[in-house]
């Protein structure tokens, strides 16, 4: 069985997560059990979420084990089998953590799913095709619900989330406009993925800035907001919302590293008659078969082609994911292991 490079959780943050938050250790592989298979990963998935677990917080996770394997989403290839089910040379897509191969149980549901690299490139399963998509759908279909002509905006617009979005919105009929840093990443999410605009709040100092700006692009108020940021652009969206409107909270990365994000005008959220609802993907696996053959038909078809961040080698993991945190990946972050 082969030496196992893993990255532990070694501490937990103060604040702002680091580096030295993390170590490298070598493992010995044990050998399979019957059920077991024997994965290589090929790409390891890096997401936000993951920074909330970092914290031994109350969460609707639990917080990651100190001096264990960080945990994350992995696409690779089986490389030995005591499964029936599952034979060497299969493409899988589980959640294998930060780790050159991991040892699964492939009796347990959910725990390995083969997945068909046709017309569906393996790393897109960690991303457009994957937990991110699926996250997408649901907030979209089921919390924004859109009906055609209606305006449906995202913020972290060009992140994996934030591009499935823009090309389940458009294949909905609905104007889509973006919120993204830079404009490099505003200029991909109209070029390429199809928002009919992208608002780049760093040109903004303060939400009203921002929120003069939502309104241009927004010219019909907004009935659909998918939330990944939080703070400033919150702010700024709020008063931009339509009477009835619906917003998808999933995720606050402005306030990851700790820092309260008080909310400058909740009487909106009655004014408006907003619904708000807050969404975790995994408690909702009976949609994923249908997201993800709407999703995998999008990419294969060419009307969804997300961009990628890759970094090389498991020892990058630790810095790529400190960046994803602070926005200098574009489109979904993978560590490339193979």
């Amino acid at each position: 069985m082969p030496t196992n490079h893993q990255i532990h959780l070694d501490n937990r943050p103060t604040g702002e997560a680091v580096a030295s938050n993390f170590k490298m250790v070598i493992a010995e592989t044990p050998a399979l059990q019957d059920g077991q298979v024997l994965v290589r990963h090929h790409f390891l998935s890096l997401d936000p979420y993951m920074r909330g677990r970092m914290n031994d917080a109350k969460s609707y996770a639990q917080p990651q084990p100190l001096g264990q394997t960080m945990g994350g989403g992995t696409v690779g290839e089986v490389v030995e089998s005591c499964n029936p089910r599952f034979a060497v040379g299969d493409k899988v897509v589980g959640m294998g953590g930060w780790q050159e191969y991991s040892v699964v149980d492939a009796n347990q549901p959910g725990a390995l799913r083969k997945v068909d690299t046709t017309h569906v490139p393996l790393s897109a399963y960690l991303g457009a095709v994957g937990m991110p998509g699926v996250t997408a759908w649901y907030g979209l279909v089921k919390i924004c619900a859109p009906k055609a002509g209606e305006t449906m905006v995202v913020s972290a617009a060009t992140g994996a989330v934030g591009s499935a979005f823009a090309a389940l919105s458009k294949a909905r009929g609905c104007r889509t406009v973006g919120i993204a840093g830079g404009p490099d990443k505003c200029q991909y999410a109209v070029q390429e993925l199809g928002f009919d605009a992208c608002i780049d709040y760093k040109l903004h100092k303060d939400a009203a800035s921002l929120g003069r700006a939502i309104k241009e692009a927004c010219p019909n108020g907004i009935d659909g907001y998918f939330e990944n940021v939080g703070g400033m652009v919150l702010d700024a969206v709020l008063p931009n919302m339509n009477a009835f409107g619906r917003i998808a909270v999933c995720g606050m990365i402005a306030g990851y590293d700790g820092q309260p994000l008080p909310l400058s005008y909740p009487a909106l959220i009655l004014t408006q008659r907003l619904t708000v609802q807050g969404f975790i993907v995994s408690e909702h696996m009976e949609v994923w078969p249908e997201a993800l053959n709407e999703l995998g038909t999008l990419v294969g078809t060419g009307k969804l082609k997300p961009r990628e961040s890759i970094a090389q080698g498991l020892a990058a993991a630790p810095d790529a994911f400190l960046g994803l945190l602070k926005g200098k990946n574009f489109g979904k972050q993978l560590v490339k292991l193979i």
